[in-house]
């Protein structure tokens, strides 16, 4: 038998630290090293024992929880879990917090939060086993939060702004996602091949991510709205809690957002996304699966591949989990296996 995830759970509130502990030690597989009230306290436990699985919060007395994260990062990249309220504020700062590094996060309603918690019990033991099962990097290098960075503006020959494109660029991810697709987008020139993505988050995140990478990209980045279209230099994604698909308006694509039962467990779903590419834009396409929990969007990339789209997976040693991009390869959807810093040269190569 392998031996259990230990985990530390690091929150202000002993009503959290009490509840989540006696979830998790409910849980042969999991070992509860320790409860912290702060991250001081949590540093003394860690001097004796370090986790495998950090479960913090954000808003903590003495030092709060992105300090405590980046200093972990920078000096032993751990799996941490961010523990958050599903609020505005609540998702700016799980925004910081994954691009920190953290592996993922958890969101606590602000009433009614001993019931959530106890409710939400299957879930959160399933988010800690696969956080356990990701790879801990170190993110200081990508641009702090609302910080843009000077970029050089690449032309591309034969494309202009503003511009419906022809070309379309579907990406698909997960757990680590945030932060690949800061590294992918930011290297992408002005103007490049549209582009729409799904990323699995919840509601309420999603505008904020968005936000944050149009104001550190040359391309527009933005949250899509029903009937977007899909223009030369624009990334679109997907709203979380909804679905989004492409769709042909005239002579050009568009995006139709709506809602639905979630699929593979997901909503927004990368399959939901890749099988409308499959179906519209066939071989003027290009799938982009990247590092994620689970098989979301496998079946779908194998249908964009079978259409004529050519299709690129992240490699599994730059993945924080290689689950999607593994499936997707498994399933016979992949034409090329590429690392993260090269996805975007396969993006600016898609071109005639």
């Amino acid at each position: 038998m392998s031996k259990p995830i230990k985990v530390l759970i690091v929150d202000d509130s002993a009503v959290v630290r009490q509840v989540l502990t006696t979830i998790f030690s409910a849980d042969p597989q999991l070992e509860v090293i320790g409860a912290a009230a702060d991250p001081i306290l949590a540093q003394e436990k860690m001097a004796l024992e370090w986790p495998d699985v950090i479960v913090l919060d954000v808003e903590m007395p003495r030092m709060d929880g992105i300090t405590f994260l980046k200093k972990i990062m920078a000096e032993r990249p751990t799996r941490v879990l961010i523990c958050s309220t599903l609020t505005e504020n609540g998702a700016a700062t799980t925004m910081q917090a994954l691009a920190a590094g953290a592996v993922g996060y958890v969101t606590k309603p602000k009433l009614g939060l001993k019931t959530f918690l106890s409710d939400s019990a299957a879930e959160l033991i399933r988010d800690v086993k696969q956080a356990a099962l990701a790879t801990p990097r170190d993110f200081g290098r990508v641009a702090s939060p609302g910080v843009a960075t000077a970029r050089p503006v690449h032309s591309v020959p034969g494309l202009s702004m503003a511009e419906s494109s022809n070309k379309i660029v579907a990406i698909g991810t997960s757990t680590g996602g945030t932060q690949a697709l800061e590294i992918l987008l930011t290297a992408l020139p002005r103007v490049c091949a549209g582009i729409v993505i799904v990323q699995h988050m919840p509601e309420k995140f999603t505008a904020l991510f968005a936000e944050r990478l149009n104001g550190l990209c040359a391309i527009e980045v933005r949250e899509a709205r029903n009937g977007d279209r899909v223009s030369i230099g624009r990334a679109l994604i997907a709203p979380g809690g909804m679905h989004m698909r492409l769709v042909r308006s005239g002579a050009f694509f568009a995006v139709e957002v709506f809602d639905g039962p979630p699929v593979n467990r997901h909503k927004p779903s990368v399959d939901v996304l890749f099988r409308s590419v499959a179906t519209v834009s066939r071989d003027n396409a290009m799938g982009i699966i990247m590092t994620g929990m689970g098989d979301d969007g496998a079946r779908g990339l194998r249908e964009m591949h079978d259409a004529g789209a050519q299709t690129v997976a992240q490699d599994e040693a730059s993945c924080v989990v290689f689950g999607m991009p593994k499936e997707a390869i498994r399933h016979g959807a992949v034409d090329r296996v590429v690392p993260l810093d090269r996805i975007a040269s396969e993006v600016i190569g898609f071109r005639h």
